[in-house]
Formats: C-alpha cells, structure tokens, sequence
C-alpha cells in the first residue's frame, strides 16, 4: 500500500501533486534543488547553472480565468493575463494555503531513483537526495517526477555550419535570455519562432537597431484578446469548439481555423504561413504583426550558415554586421535521476500510459507530471493528472495490466488529432485540452 511519496520539484505540477497527495491521505515529501517554489516563473536577473526560469517581460499565454487550479482561483483584482511576479505570488498563496511549504525540503537535489530489490511485490524506490554536500537516502512507496519540459535547452549548433568557426558576434541560447537592455543599438538574429522566440524579438525591438527572426516552418499567429475583447483561451476552448472537431471532416475545419487566423490579418501576405502549410502550429504574440510593419523586426528564412559577421540564409539572401544570434530552439527533458532502464523508454510522453504512467514498470508507483503540451494552461492538466495519480496509489482506482498499457501506449503514438496541428495530420506532442481530461 502506498503511504511516503516522494515528489520532485516544486514549481506548479510539484505543489499541486504535493497538495493532491494531501487531500488523499498520502505522507509527501516534496525535493526542490532551489531555495523557492514556483519553478521557471521565479524570474532571476541571471541564468542560473541547472535551472530555467522566465524573462523579465514575460507574461502568461493563457488567462487567469482558464489556468488557475480548480479549488484556489486567482484573486479578482489580477489582470486576466499575468506577469511572472503576479504567478509566483499567485503560488505562495497556494503554498500558504493549503499548508505546503511544510512539506518540501529545499536546496535539496535528487540525486537517484532506483527501484529497490523487491520492487516487484512492494512497489518501493529507493531515493538519494543531497543537501549542503551531505547525501541521504530514503525509501518511498511511490514517486512523482514533476520536474516539467524545460530541463535542457537544445543547442543544435551543428545544424548551422559556420556558427562556432567563423562566426565573430556572441551567441547563446534563449535560456540565457533576461532583458534587452544589453543590445542596445546592436543588430540581432532571433532563431525559431515559437512563442519565446517571438517574446524575444519584440522585447529587443524596443532598443535594437535591427531584429531579424528567422523561421523554419509555418506559424499562425494569435493574438490574447479575441473577439468582442475577450480572452482568446475562454473562446475557443469551449465544448462546442470540441464537438465541431469531433464532428467535421478535418479539411472542413483546416478551412475554419484558417479562415479565422486569417481575418485578424492575412498570414500569407506577411510570410508566416499559408493556406497549403501541411501543419496548423500557433504562437500567441498580438505585438509581431506590428513590429513587422514597422520594420522593427524582418522575418526570414530558416538560416543556412554563418560566416564572420553575418547569416546567409535558404532563400539566398544574407544580412550583414550581425551582432547577437539568440537560439529560441527549445528544450529536452532530462531525467537524469532515474535508471536507464526507465529513462531510456522516455524520448517523449508518447511512451508513457495516458502521459504519465511508464508501462512497462511491474508496480504503477511512478508518475510523471506535467510533461504535456496542450492548446490550453498546462498547469489545468497537472492537476488533472496529480489527481487521478494521486487517486491510483491511494486505491481509488486501479490501471490495467502493464500489457494492456504497453498496447495502448503503442497504439496512441499513431496520429492523433489536435487542435494545435492541422486536423488530420500527426500532433503527438500537443494535446487538446478536452481531448486530453476526458483520458
């Protein structure tokens, strides 16, 4: 029976989990290697060794009204769109709350998670975790990885030749980033478009003298506030949004969503995306098209090489005098506490049971949170998933046979639809929201 949870991390799927282990009675011990809650929205004025955290003009892609955790909603007085202090104060009081802080060692890193000799009858880890120097080692009935998607950032510098021979400018990746006041009057190259490449570009169009974001693929671009005012998330994630993709032909709504992308202003025209564009990938950034007509940022193309100074690119143009190159190329998770014989399965949640579960354990007494993408807050699928996992050690509910998983776990990485791809086409790692609570 499960009883000590270890829970690891305690940013938003660490202090839900922890608070879900409460409410089932469980005994959690959550380990977070930083000296505070709140995860990467605890915003440092450096980048620290081992540990993301978000840029000084970050504010939050999805509304108070559709992230807050279900039984702890924001205060009425924050904007429906957040800065990262307002989120992190929003965290303390949910630590304060529901009495949490009581529960979680700090500056305190998890060193190893293995499974103990008889971990197939009793389901138990054995945990190493180290604290000033001093290792300790504990026993727990169950473990909750909650140390989300944004472990180490990926670099892949061998796919833009002439970066680290030839070019002369600074270079780092995204990670890095905090504010723009350092590139003053300074010509920069912003590669990706995601949402934080996007962020990036606008916060240093203020102050440089030239940003240029370079794109590899399609990107459709939303904006916060939709129609009437409203905030987009509160829009379209509706049940009858969902009962349309459930209901149309997929060609039928590629036709919808591009058509009301498109009446914000047309995607094509602006070289973001277009109507052929085999993918339906989205940022939200309501300040990129004006930028783009202001000429404070220049889209480009996917970059071909470097040389001294500046960026040829696929298209055949190049652009001069470079600066600064910051790569928006993402992250990989890395659980580099775990044993190989389980980390090694992860290459994405696609090989976990519903997201979470690894299927091929012969105990269900570890759970992985948070590593999710969905079209809505993922901290609103965090809790769902601590809930129910919460509810499986507890004994409210009971998993099927790992076969059983392992076979649905197979099945599942087949295409699946969602709305942050083109209906139809292969979105494995971003979830529709109602598709993904009704798992």
């Amino acid at each position: 029976m499960v009883r000590r949870v270890a829970v690891i991390g305690a940013g938003s799927s660490g202090l839900v989990a922890t608070k879900c282990c409460l409410d089932e009675g469980l005994e959690p011990t959550c380990f977070e290697r930083s000296e505070d809650i709140g995860g990467l929205w605890r915003f440092t004025d450096k980048a620290d060794r081992g540990r993301v955290s978000v840029y000084r003009s970050v504010i939050s892609n999805t509304s108070k009204e559709m992230s807050c955790f279900s039984d702890f909603p924001f205060p009425e007085d924050f904007p429906s769109f957040l800065p990262h202090n307002l989120f992190l104060e929003y965290f303390r009081m949910y630590a304060q709350h529901f009495q949490l802080l009581r529960h979680i060692r700090f500056k305190t890193t998890v060193i190893s998670v293995r499974k103990r000799p008889d971990f197939a009858t009793s389901g138990q880890w054995d945990v190493v975790t180290e604290a000033e120097g001093t290792q300790e080692s504990h026993v727990f009935d169950a473990v909750m990885v909650c140390a989300g998607n944004f472990q180490q950032p990926h670099l892949p510098l061998a796919s833009f030749p002439g970066i680290e021979t030839r070019f002369r400018g600074q270079y780092f990746h995204s990670l890095e980033y905090k504010d723009a006041a350092a590139f003053q009057g300074k010509r920069v190259l912003v590669v990706g478009i995601g949402n934080t490449g996007c962020d990036i570009a606008v916060d240093m169009s203020r102050v440089a003298a030239k940003v240029f974001l370079s794109a590899r693929s399609s990107t459709w671009v939303f904006s916060r506030v939709a129609n009437h005012g409203f905030p987009w998330d509160m829009l379209n994630t509706t049940r009858f949004n969902h009962f349309l993709e459930w209901l149309l032909p997929s060609a039928v709504m590629k036709r919808i969503r591009i058509w009301k992308t498109n009446s914000w202003f047309n995607h094509e025209i602006y070289g973001l995306a277009s109507a052929k564009s085999s993918n339906f990938n989205f940022i939200i950034n309501e300040e990129l098209p004006f930028c783009m007509l202001s000429g404070t940022i220049v889209l480009k193309s996917n970059v071909k090489e470097f040389t001294e100074t500046s960026a040829v690119f696929e298209d055949g143009t190049t652009e001069e005098n470079i600066d600064v190159v910051i790569f928006a190329t993402g992250y990989n998770f890395s659980f580099s506490f775990l044993e190989e014989s389980i980390c090694n399965p992860l290459k994405n949640n696609s090989t976990l049971y519903k997201c979470i579960f690894p299927p091929q354990l012969e105990r269900p007494t570890l759970a992985v949170i948070g590593l999710i993408k969905l079209t809505g807050s993922v901290m609103v699928g965090s809790e769902i998933q601590a809930r129910w996992v919460t509810g499986v050690f507890a004994g409210a509910y009971k998993l099927p046979p790992s076969s059983k998983m392992m076979a649905e776990v197979s099945k599942k990485q087949l295409p699946v639809k969602s709305l942050g791809a083109t209906a139809g086409v292969p979105s494995s790692s971003q979830k529709n929201n109602f598709c993904f609570r009704s798992q």
